[in-house]
């Protein structure tokens, strides 16, 4: 391989090196925000008595104006929704309603007041006798936050199951239609009482971060001002077949949600029934098995549970958009390119993106007691990655969407790498990024392998190929999505069933260092959602793109991509061919590189955890 010196480019900083940000006229310093004033200072909310080993998640440093009141002193209604005939209970077909309790701050009479809702299915989920708490009490997820934090600021605490869940009615359509037309009924009900200003916002993780995005499909709605999605998919099928590698779990996820949101021996919820009940868990399998024969097209099942595309052409509010690099849940691909994609449709869009797994970005402790942070996945970010200052953040996001409060937060992308130095980036990807290429002839060495023959090298259940670039001559930052287009071909030998998968790590290969992987199915070759079918021994170029990372390669450091046909938390190929990779200059490692040198005033230190008076 040939030196590239112009594929040297960054220079990492880690936290003990980052300087704080410059001063306003430096463009890009954190202006608006309440935090700016906290930057690299220890940061205790005066009074508390915290402890290290049981905080629980980040605190607002000013007490709020109102008395809060007691959890038991909640109100709760039913809120019926109008479903067109298409989308009614086929099987017990009760009156549609959803339940919905909420919590109101003690504030004078005729005061009105903004809500932050959650909805999502878990109050009352699992099995008879093992549930989770209902509605009306604040969850564990950010109803107890919100309810701890933010009604002593003059904001109500709003919680509601979806459809076929806890007490709301009607069956459970996982994510479709219905669920999301009832989850836009109780948005317009908080939005419509005497008590609220009108403003509504919605916050969840996961499931609960997926309703955000339903929320705002709506193109009627005036009340839903803004929302938080953490780690919330922008659709079903975009969550488990990113070009076209299914997760295990993905054959059974409809139906587990059906079993664990049903009461035993209560046949008003075991008689519900929707047409997406079957469709949901047959459609998967059909898919997997036979996409590039219409298997994914014989039903509207998965268009139908797309949401980014209807918030982007309808959604006239605000998006706080959070993500972990290392959440293997709801991968990071799909916060990118979805942050600039709101940014170009006019959303006004702000981002935090942490090295953090399936979590929230201020419960460090929550996420040791879940097994930790390994070296790879993590690791090497997590004495620096935890946001106490979040809420302080949020209150501000609030107060200036929810109340017309405050100056309008800026939409940078908070973002930090993977040895824990954080950075604001006008967006993410930034938009100064290069691209640098390596090709498998020249720019990456072929180092293990055990099928070479006369320039091909295949990939079978038991073989892995590997290759290595030469050192890096200074740290290089990789901040995107990189992209391998691999030429292969499928060694089956019976048409019309040829298929199988690469599974790419990219480590650092002098420590061996994870920093990300791709995966794609040979029949989705040209990346997205549409299947081809597959011919023995013809080739292919595979446009593979790998998840988001932001990642340094120190010095002295090469980088290695250790090639599989499967890998973690995927399935076995349709069928287990071997695949041959063209070692040739066609085949191209694509890098975005990113150079923040030293000093540069897009980073800064958070505020940082101290004990003492």
């Amino acid at each position: 391989m040939r030196h590239c010196p112009w594929l040297i480019l960054a220079i990492v900083l880690v936290p003990a090196l980052s300087g704080c940000l410059g001063d306003d006229d430096d463009g890009i310093s954190w202006v608006s925000d309440p935090v700016q004033d906290q930057n690299g200072r220890p940061f205790k909310k005066p009074g508390d008595d915290w402890e290290t080993d049981t905080l629980w998640r980040s605190s607002t440093l000013r007490p709020g104006p109102y008395d809060v009141p007691n959890e038991t002193d909640y109100s709760e209604a039913f809120v019926p929704v109008d479903l067109p005939p298409g989308e009614r209970d086929a099987g017990y077909p009760e009156d549609p309603v959803m339940h919905v309790a909420y919590w109101l701050p003690e504030v004078p009479e005729g005061t009105q007041v903004p809500v932050i809702l959650s909805i999502h299915p878990y109050y009352d989920f699992g099995t008879t006798g093992g549930e989770s708490p209902g509605i009306t009490e604040p969850d564990g997820g950010v109803g107890q936050w919100i309810y701890d934090e933010f009604i002593q600021h003059g904001y109500a605490l709003a919680q509601s199951s979806t459809f076929g869940t806890g007490k709301s009615t009607h069956c459970q359509d996982v994510k479709g239609r219905s669920e999301q037309l009832g989850i836009q009924a109780v948005v317009d009900w908080l939005g419509e009482q005497e008590w609220s200003n009108g403003n509504v916002g919605i916050i969840g993780k996961s499931y609960a971060g997926t309703t955000t995005w339903e929320a705002a499909q709506a193109d009627s709605s005036p009340h839903l001002k803004t929302i938080v999605p953490i780690s919330g998919s922008i659709g079903v099928r975009q969550m488990f077949y990113r070009n076209g590698s299914a997760e295990s779990r993905s054959f059974v996820y409809d139906v587990l949600y059906e079993g664990s949101t049903v009461d035993e021996g209560d046949p008003t919820q075991e008689l519900r029934l929707c047409s997406d009940s079957v469709l949901g868990p047959l459609t998967p399998w059909t898919t997997y098995w036979a996409a590039e024969y219409a298997g994914d097209q014989w039903n509207g099942y998965w268009d139908e549970r797309y949401h980014l595309q209807d918030v982007l052409d309808n959604y006239q509010g605000s998006v706080y958009l959070v993500w972990g690099f290392q959440d293997w849940n709801v991968d990071p691909y799909h916060a990118f390119p979805t942050f600039q994609m709101l940014k170009d449709a006019g959303i006004e869009t702000r981002g935090i993106f942490g090295q953090w797994q399936h979590n929230y970005p201020d419960q460090p402790f929550r996420s040791q007691e879940n097994g930790g942070y390994p070296s790879g996945y993590g690791g090497e970010a997590a004495p620096y990655m935890w946001r106490l200052d979040w809420a302080e953040d949020m209150l501000a996001w609030f107060d200036h969407y929810l109340k017309d409060k405050g100056p309008k937060p800026n939409g940078y992308a908070q973002v930090q790498d993977n040895y824990g130095a954080w950075r604001l980036e006008e967006t993410y990807p930034a938009p100064d990024t290069e691209w640098v290429e390596l090709d498998l002839a020249s720019g990456l060495d072929l180092k293990s392998n055990f099928n070479t023959v006369a320039g091909f090298d295949s990939v079978d259940a038991s073989l892995e190929v590997v290759y290595e670039s030469l050192p890096m001559v200074q740290e290089t930052r990789i901040a995107g999505l990189p992209q391998f287009h691999v030429r292969a071909y499928s060694n089956c030998l019976i048409p019309g069933e040829c298929g199988g998968q690469l599974f790419v790590q990219m480590q650092d290969a002098e420590t061996g260092l994870r920093l990300g992987h791709a995966i794609m199915d040979l029949r989705y070759r040209d990346g997205g959602y549409e299947a081809k079918t597959v011919m023995p021994f013809v080739t292919y170029t595979m446009r593979m793109e790998f998840n988001p990372m932001d990642v340094v390669v120190p010095e002295g450091h090469a980088i290695r991509l250790v090639i599989r046909i499967t890998g973690e938390d995927y399935v076995e190929p349709t069928q287990n061919w071997p695949i041959t990779i063209e070692q040739d200059a066609n085949s191209i490692l694509r890098l975005p590189i990113v150079e923040r040198p030293n000093g540069h005033p897009s980073f800064f230190t958070p505020p940082e955890w101290y004990e003492g008076d």
